[in-house]
């Protein structure tokens, strides 16, 4: 597959700026875990992915991570280039969850094909008001759920993302998710275990009664839960 094949409005583009594009984007590689950026002093470009999975988060003074969105294929990452967004002033990191290809577009040249075409304009201000809809539902849940909600979500949208109840992954890796702390993560998965929601290994999460799991995330938050549990 080409970057063509990937780039949404590529039908839409002149063949200069078929042709500034195609001049001008590399294929990347990243491994899993690999940081590609992290803050917004830095302008490593725009990144369109052909596989594998992203992370964007952002990152406390105390340094504690939560995670603000996800990016999967045929995604494009804008927050790599924030220097071509002047009101964008946050930092925000980018992370491979898993061995990822892309292609990385130069942001002097996205920017130049964005200011000629109002298909790309367009496009990117899609792209933004999707993403700050993702950054004010995450807002929300942050606000007005408590953090067994919170965790019962998470594991129900991490068991759909990967096709199994089996969860590999440490609670400190699920605390940097929900931007808490391990012991807080441990504690709530504990109680989940032993109400019967899961089953812990190390490593390793097993969810056992998903629709419990789903009941739970919309049970009134004011709700009296299980003792022990905040």
């Amino acid at each position: 597959m080409t970057f063509a094949e990937y780039f949404p409005v590529w039908q839409q583009l002149t063949p200069e700026q078929q042709a500034l594009l195609n001049g001008s984007v590399q294929p990347r590689h990243f491994n899993r875990g690999d940081v590609i950026h992290r803050s917004a002093m830095e302008c490593t470009g725009l990144l369109l992915l052909r596989s594998g999975q992203l992370r964007a988060y952002i990152l406390s003074e105390e340094g504690r991570e939560i995670t603000i969105y996800r990016l999967f294929d045929r995604d494009m990452c804008l927050f790599s280039a924030s220097c071509i967004m002047r009101s964008i002033q946050f930092d925000i990191s980018i992370e491979a969850e898993k061995d990822t290809d892309a292609w990385l577009i130069p942001p002097d040249i996205y920017r130049q094909v964005m200011e000629q075409s109002p298909a790309v304009a367009n496009y990117t201000n899609e792209l933004m008001a999707s993403r700050f809809s993702e950054v004010m539902w995450l807002m929300e849940q942050v606000m007005w759920k408590s953090m067994d909600q919170r965790l019962a979500t998470f594991l129900l949208e991490e068991s759909a993302l990967e096709g199994s109840r089996q969860l590999r992954m440490t609670h400190e890796v699920i605390a940097n998710h929900l931007g808490t702390h391990r012991e807080v993560i441990t504690r709530m998965l504990r109680y989940f275990q032993s109400e019967g929601l899961v089953r812990l290994q190390r490593g390793c999460v097993e969810l056992l009664d998903e629709e419990k799991l789903e009941a739970l995330t919309h049970q009134p938050s004011g709700e009296k839960r299980g003792k022990g549990v905040l």
